[in-house]
């Protein structure tokens, strides 16, 4: 017979009433010698086990305890207490692992409040905590849910490299790949790092970006996405940042600009209403702390809605576009700017935009999503299109309330002339994206695309503050735990 979890015994209990069933589990508490509040990950609701400890061996009784790991069988009945529609009548209980008592308060698992620091030194076991369950079960929602999206509109999920020699984004900020034993680094007679004696013969990084790779297979499958690992050695301890982080990026040709920005719409709304319509339970519980957690700030900083508001308002409302010119004139004369409220004041056009100005454009202007578009050619990367007033470029960014910049992507320069130029103005290295090239010298067609991190969106659909706290092992400066 099929193992059940807890989540199935739950929302098909009618089916297994007055039944004897087998359930698995760890125990979140255990009262009276009597109430075992059982929890297997299917969901963030427990299960009760109520025990007649009479008639079990008081040694089984005495290593039940918060963590313990037990098989337990016995009858599904209607429940006598508040909260729960059943519970099992023990009959059989086999304890798989003990919470061994000399090391219990050494860990999370006791039944104490801990800060998200000290969660997070213990990465190994917050996902046994309601907390982090919950934001677990909903990182894989998201996660189905964008392969779910990109499947229905006949998309094909492409792996692109992680060890590449291309710095799609020009930034510099790449984790370096070598097999060289680093206390004998060969060198040439100029005396640099000689890489040719390298295991891939030049130098090369884990990557930033599959986005060139993609634009290669976009040429000729039409759509595809990418989804997976990537890398900034970016130095940055802020609660925005990690050093590996997920993308998904897919490339389209034959679409334009506002192509780009429907399609990102499209997707955004998808994956939120697919996690609002699959995480019931979860968001319930995100949102109940989010909600408290905005009762500990000043009240000019409280969110104006909840969790679950926020992403049922970022579904209904279709998002504000917002050319960059505009965007420049409203934040030159808004009154945070004219106060010096900004941190970083916006003086001219031309200024890249951080992420209190985008904020500002979101939470406070528009009150709704917004997408920039047409930036500077200066402040951006060089394979976005060149538009015809030879100033900007035809790149967007989604804007999001509490996020700022969620997505970020362009229409490609098509035009091998314009690519090639743009390229040597920004100082990149034709030679080593020849292959780059070559999909404009052969059949070259309008392109766009975009990349979005999972973890930002995660941490949206959550309602958490800290991006660590959204990926399962987070790797920063300075930590490279578990």
């Amino acid at each position: 017979m099929k193992k059940q979890t807890i989540k199935e015994v739950l929302q098909d209990y009618k089916k297994v009433l007055h039944h004897d069933i087998t359930v698995y589990g760890w125990v979140r508490t255990f009262r009276a010698n009597r109430f075992i509040a059982l929890n297997d990950g299917s969901t963030i609701n427990n299960l009760q086990i109520v025990v007649d400890f009479e008639n079990f061996d008081e040694e089984i009784i005495s290593k039940i305890s918060t963590a313990s790991s037990l098989k337990v069988v016995g009858e599904v009945v209607e429940s006598q207490g508040a909260g729960q529609a059943v519970e099992i009548i023990a009959k059989k209980i086999i304890i798989l692992g003990d919470n061994f008592t000399e090391e219990r308060d050494k860990t999370i698992l006791q039944p104490k409040k801990h800060s998200l620091e000290v969660l997070r030194e213990q990465a190994h076991l917050r996902f046994r905590t309601n907390l982090f369950g919950a934001v677990f079960r909903v990182r894989h929602a998201v996660s189905f849910a964008i392969h779910s999206f990109f499947n229905k509109n006949q998309f094909f999920y492409i792996n692109t490299p992680i060890v590449t020699g291309a710095d799609a984004e020009g930034a510099g900020e790449m984790f370096g790949v070598t097999n060289f034993d680093l206390n004998n680094i060969p060198r040439d007679e100029q005396g640099d790092i000689d890489f040719a004696q390298d295991f891939f013969g030049k130098k090369t990084n884990l990557t930033v970006s599959g986005q060139l790779e993609g634009e290669t297979a976009a040429m000729g499958l039409g759509r595809i996405y990418t989804f997976g690992p990537t890398f900034r050695a970016e130095n940055s301890n802020t609660t925005r940042h990690l050093a590996e982080f997920w993308m998904i990026e897919p490339e389209v040709a034959f679409n334009n600009l506002e192509d780009n920005i429907d399609l990102a719409e499209d997707f955004l709304k998808y994956v939120i209403q697919y996690v609002l319509d699959n995480c019931k339970d979860d968001l319930e519980f995100l949102d109940k702390r989010f909600a408290e957690e905005q009762k500990s700030k000043p009240e000019k900083e409280r969110a104006k809605e909840g969790l679950i508001e926020k992403l049922e308002n970022v579904i209904a409302k279709r998002f504000k576009r917002v050319s960059y010119t505009e965007a420049i004139e409203i934040l030159l004369n808004s009154k945070e700017n004219k106060k010096g409220k900004f941190a970083y004041p916006i003086e001219e056009w031309g200024a890249d935009l951080q992420s209190e100005h985008e904020r500002f454009l979101v939470e406070k202007h528009f009150e709704c999503p917004v997408v920039l578009f047409d930036y500077p050619k200066e402040i951006k990367a060089f394979y976005m299109k060149l538009n015809d007033d030879n100033k900007t470029v035809a790149a967007m960014d989604v804007l999001f309330p509490g996020i700022g910049e969620i997505i970020g992507g362009s229409e490609r320069e098509a035009r091998l002339d314009v690519l090639k130029t743009k390229m040597a103005e920004m100082h990149v290295d034709e030679h080593e994206l020849w292959w780059y090239l070559d999909t404009r010298r052969f059949g070259s067609v309008p392109h766009a695309g975009f990349g979005l991190g999972l973890e930002r969106l995660v941490l949206f659909v959550t309602g958490m503050t800290n991006i660590r706290d959204v990926i399962p092992f987070p790797r920063t400066p300075k930590n490279a735990e578990f």
